[in-house]
């Protein structure tokens, strides 16, 4: 079954080549935030506590006062592991403080810029930050088990004089640098931003992590949907497969090259 996904219009097809070399970084994601369900797909505020487990891995979440991070928050997450590794292959030296202009992420993640989508960012702050999750999942070829968050801080930098905003800072956690610095991740398509639904995304991610250079890859649909973190009966998940499969549009696959999801 070939997974083809109705995409999201291109909002930004002529990019700004002036702002932080937006045109060259290449999207990379973290191993394991794709392997392990980290992200709510959720459109609501979801307050679950979730457990997941996997093998040996545990992973537990504990959602803060305004839900858990959804799969639309780690654009962010994507967005500044971007910056990073992008600033590392060039021999740059990384930190844990990433400074960008709202502008720039939502152009690079394809968001609208109105100013919704300012009040949106400041809300997946809130979400990344307060959110707690306690995991031995290994990065960086260490494993620990460990209770964090996804960033320790994120937030706005305005101008003194006129009180704007200047920029954007994101403090990554050391479990997500640990796999900057130990190369734990890989490239995705610049149209993953342009999947419409959360699952999409996620089924995006679990294909692309585990195919590899590979024309297929076979799981079943119960470990599939355990994999993904929905929480919906298994017979809507199969009908919500179905339907992406059964998209209209083209299908993001990774690399170009043809994927096959076989079950």
């Amino acid at each position: 079954m070939l997974v083809s996904m109705p995409l999201l219009p291109d909002r930004h097809p002529q990019k700004d080549f002036f702002i932080l070399d937006i045109s060259d970084v290449v999207p990379k994601d973290d191993i394991a935030s794709m392997e392990h369900p980290l992200f709510s797909l959720a459109t609501k505020p979801d307050m679950r506590h979730l457990e997941y487990r996997s093998g040996d891995n545990k992973l537990q979440i504990i959602p803060s006062g305004v839900g858990l991070p959804t799969i639309f928050d780690k654009d962010i997450l994507i967005f500044c592991i971007s910056q990073l590794m992008h600033r590392k292959n060039r021999g740059e030296k990384i930190g844990k403080r990433v400074r960008f202009s709202a502008r720039e992420l939502m152009v690079a993640t394809n968001r609208k810029t109105g100013g919704i989508e300012y009040k949106r960012l400041a809300q997946a702050f809130n979400r990344l930050r307060g959110t707690t999750f306690q995991t031995d999942i290994t990065t960086g070829n260490r494993r620990e088990t460990r209770i964090f968050g996804l960033i320790d801080e994120g937030g706005f930098v305005m101008q003194a004089d006129t009180w704007r905003l200047d920029y954007c800072e994101v403090v990554l956690s050391d479990w997500v640098m640990r796999a900057i610095e130990a190369n734990e991740v890989v490239t995705i398509s610049n149209d993953y931003f342009r999947l419409r639904r959360p699952l999409e995304r996620r089924i995006y991610e679990i294909a692309r992590k585990h195919c590899g250079e590979q024309k297929k890859w076979q799981i079943g649909l119960a470990n599939l949907q355990n994999k993904t973190g929905s929480n919906a009966p298994l017979k809507k998940f199969r009908l919500n497969i179905r339907q992406i499969i059964a998209g209209r549009s083209h299908a993001v696959l990774p690399h170009g090259a043809e994927r096959r999801m076989i079950w």
